[in-house]
This record gives C-alpha cells, sequence and structure tokens, in this order.
C-alpha cells in the first residue's frame, strides 16, 4: 500500500507540469518525500517485482540507478579483519616485529588485502593492541594468523 500510495503521489507530481524528484526533500506531497522514494526505488530497481518496474519505467520515466550510482557495498567484519591482517602481514615483512605503536597507521597500496584500486589508512597500531586484549576471545582461525 505505501509503494502504491507513493507511485501515484509521484504520477500526481508529474501530471501537474513538475519535475520528477530525484533528491531527498525536492518534493514533499503529503507527507511522502517523493525525492527520497524515487531514489529508492532506482537503487532497489532489482528487488521490485516485474510489475512494478513497467509502471516506473513506462509510466514515471524512471530508470534503474546505474552501477556507478549505486553505494558499495558496506564491509563485513571478515573483509574489515582481512584488510587488517594485510596491514599487519605488510608492518611484519618490512619492520620484522609486530611491535607496533599505538598510533601507527598503516598505508596499504591499491589492491592490497583483496579491495579496490584504492589506498587504504589502518590504524593498525591500535588493532593490533585490541587484538592483544580480546586474544582470549578471538576464534582459533583468527588467533591462527
Amino acid at each position: 500500500m505505501e509503494w502504491q500510495r507513493a507511485f501515484h503521489l509521484t504520477r500526481q507530481h508529474l501530471e501537474k507540469g513538475c519535475a520528477l524528484p530525484t533528491e531527498p526533500g525536492d518534493a514533499v506531497r503529503q507527507g511522502e518525500d517523493l525525492g527520497r522514494w524515487v531514489r529508492t526505488q532506482r537503487l532497489r530497481f532489482d528487488k521490485l517485482t516485474t510489475v512494478q518496474q513497467w509502471m516506473l519505467e513506462h509510466i514515471l520515466g524512471i530508470q534503474p540507478a546505474t552501477h556507478d550510482e549505486k553505494p558499495r557495498p558496506r564491509r563485513t567484519q571478515a573483509d574489515r579483519w582481512a584488510l587488517n591482517i594485510a596491514a599487519a602481514r605488510q608492518f611484519y615483512e618490512r619492520e620484522g616485529h609486530l611491535r607496533v605503536p599505538r598510533k601507527h597507521v598503516e598505508r596499504l597500496g591499491p589492491g592490497v588485502g583483496g579491495e579496490d584500486q584504492k589506498e587504504r589508512h589502518i590504524k593498525l597500531g591500535a588493532w593490533i593492541g585490541n587484538q592483544r586484549t580480546r586474544a582470549a576471545t578471538l576464534t582459533p582461525e583468527r588467533i591462527e594468523h
């Protein structure tokens, strides 16, 4: 029902000759933020039913968001762990030890740790200290690393 209500409010907005709202706050009708709704439909287009997709495209002129417009997926705990381990290994290979100063930040080059082509700045000193504090609660697999 909420989707249908927002759809009809957006259709009425367009029928009045107004532009399609694309950003939150662009148009609010009857308490519904049409810009936020349109953006959500574009970003989650593949999660909609075929009928909803058809209605958006053919009635409202809304196209799915391009790959570049979609936000990057959030990193999981496992992803963050892998990045920190990669930073620790890099530090160890360079320095020969893991006595990392608490405020040390390790720079991982592009593509290191299975990441995209972006340099990362890992707060390695704090992370190493935290792992030592939590050593008793780490899984055997993580202790092994």
